[in-house]
């Protein structure tokens, strides 16, 4: 265990043991990889991602909804970076599902910007279409729905996403092909 982590449980238990100051402390020594996971959530790279959210807003964001999350559940930093994947993207998606509200009438101007209007509500879509496609493979597959979530939305390496998860590297490889066949071949006009 190297000391990074060893500091982030030492910081957890403290938490969990009721030392109030332990939770800034614990968000001050992940903030770097909250942020790393934030600008994978939000890189161009991939589709869907919103363009009008900055990384900063989207970690804290995270942190608003994780951090009573912190105190029951979590286990380990592994465990803690996989919950706010799953948060960012949850944020992500409320935020395209608003979006899109927006966009069929709930009060924005027109900007006469259609082609970007139109590239950012497609996107929008995309995310919306893809939360509800992972919610399904949740049901069917949820290991391998839990690697998608870790290489997809977090930009885990597949090396990372094993550990992260506690299986072995053949295991998440696999379990990332069986998530990307099953949501290839349910995903609309792509």
């Amino acid at each position: 265990m190297n000391a990074p982590t060893r500091d982030f449980s030492r910081i957890l238990a403290e938490f969990k043991g009721g030392d109030t100051d332990a939770s800034a402390r614990l968000i001050a020594l992940i903030y770097d990889d909250l942020r790393r996971l934030a600008g994978a959530q939000l890189s161009g790279a991939n589709r869907g991602r919103d363009r009008t959210m900055s990384a900063t807003v989207l970690v804290h964001e995270c942190y608003l909804r994780i951090r009573e999350s912190v105190s029951g559940r979590v286990e380990s930093k592994q465990h803690f970076l996989n919950l706010a994947a799953r948060i960012m993207r949850q944020v992500l998606c409320d935020y395209a599902r608003e979006r899109l509200a927006d966009k069929r009438g709930a009060g924005a101007a027109h900007t006469g910007l259609e082609k970007v209007d139109a590239q950012l509500e497609a996107e929008a879509s995309d995310m919306v279409e893809l939360d509800d496609l992972l919610a399904k493979l949740e049901l069917e597959h949820p290991k391998a729905a839990r690697v998608f979530e870790c290489r997809y939305f977090a930009g885990l390496s597949e090396q990372e996403t094993a550990d992260a998860l506690g299986v072995s590297l053949r295991t998440a490889q696999r379990d990332w092909n069986q998530a990307r066949s099953w949501l290839s071949e349910r995903m609309k006009g792509h």
